[in-house]
């Protein structure tokens, strides 16, 4: 019977993403936002990472600090960066933040880069009706 280890291993788990979750919140309330955006991307949480890019442009000079950010993410990163921009995009009112971010994007990557990425023939596709 493995039903107690399963039990261990759900309760781990859930422990873990409860540290992540706070981690997170302590690195937003410091404004480490790099950290914050690696970890809310590392969690898959789209939301998040918007809630961070938002944070991020209200910040005196957010543009630019939002630049910073997203150019030193890691490619599967921005990947993901730019699949959640997509889903952004969509609604008007985060489609300012979505076209923020796909503009650092399109201003610092080469476009042999940007058509490396995984998705991305999808994610223009899909951001070209609503851009």
């Amino acid at each position: 019977d493995v039903t107690e280890i399963e039990e261990k291993e759900a309760q781990a788990k859930q422990e873990e993403q409860i540290m992540k979750e706070q981690e997170l919140s302590n690195l937003l309330h410091e404004k480490r936002y790099l950290k914050a955006l690696g970890l809310a991307i590392s969690l898959d949480r789209p939301h998040t990472v918007l809630t961070v890019v938002k944070a991020i442009l209200k910040e005196p000079d957010g543009r630019k600090h939002l630049e910073e950010n997203i150019v030193r993410l890691r490619k599967d990163q921005k990947e993901a960066v730019l699949a959640f921009l997509v889903t952004w995009n969509t609604n008007s009112r985060n489609c300012h933040e979505a076209q923020a971010v796909m503009e650092t994007l399109l201003k610092h990557e080469a476009p042999d880069t940007l058509l490396q990425f995984s998705g991305v023939k999808s994610a223009v596709e899909s951001l070209l009706p609503y851009t």
